[in-house]
């Protein structure tokens, strides 16, 4: 039973964290952290398919670094790929992306402005589990489940607690029935 509840609050632990950084990540503040999901295989083997990216704006970028660019939004998904090369036009630095599953670097150049940030790390098959709760049926589960979760965990606890108030007058009726004999 112990394994079980570390299990629960494991797994609650972890559903918080979740909702705390898809939260975090769609408040639209200047350098904040986004969190992206992954949905084609152009950087296997080092990002994954349905992969989740946790990106963050930098000063500056160089070759090497993998990027996610171009416009995030509902209906217009953002590329992450590696910088393959670096040109200055204007005095301002323009990127040549490619990606890593990919025999030529990308046509489009991406300008600074248009970068949403370099990929601190990404976390392998969890871009499924964030595109299902970026649904309502999927928003709606990871409320519903935890409540559930939790309103159980609690009616068991009241069940236990009115187990135990009626074993009290029973034990205290035999301790005056043992005193009187």
């Amino acid at each position: 039973m112990k394994i079980i509840k570390i299990i629960y609050y494991a797994f609650l632990a972890l559903l918080f964290s979740a909702v705390l950084l898809l939260v975090v990540s769609a408040i639209p503040i200047t350098g904040n952290v986004k969190i992206l999901a992954v949905l084609s295989g152009s950087m296997e083997p080092a990002i994954h398919t349905g992969s989740v990216v946790i990106v963050m704006p930098a000063e500056d970028y160089k070759i090497g670094d993998v990027i996610t660019f171009g416009e995030i939004s509902k209906t217009k998904t953002p590329t992450t790929h590696r910088i393959n090369d670096i040109k200055i036009t204007g005095g301002q630095p323009i990127y040549i992306t490619k990606g890593d599953a990919n025999n030529m670097p990308d046509s489009r150049e991406v300008q600074k402005g248009e970068v949403a940030g370099k990929v601190l790390f990404s976390v392998p098959y969890a871009g499924y589990a964030v595109n299902a709760v970026r649904k309502p049926v999927g928003f709606m589960a990871i409320v519903l489940i935890p409540s559930a979760m939790i309103i159980t965990d609690e009616a068991i606890k009241i069940k236990k607690e009115i187990a135990k108030k009626k074993e009290k007058p029973a034990e205290i009726e035999k301790k005056e029935e043992n005193k009187n004999v």
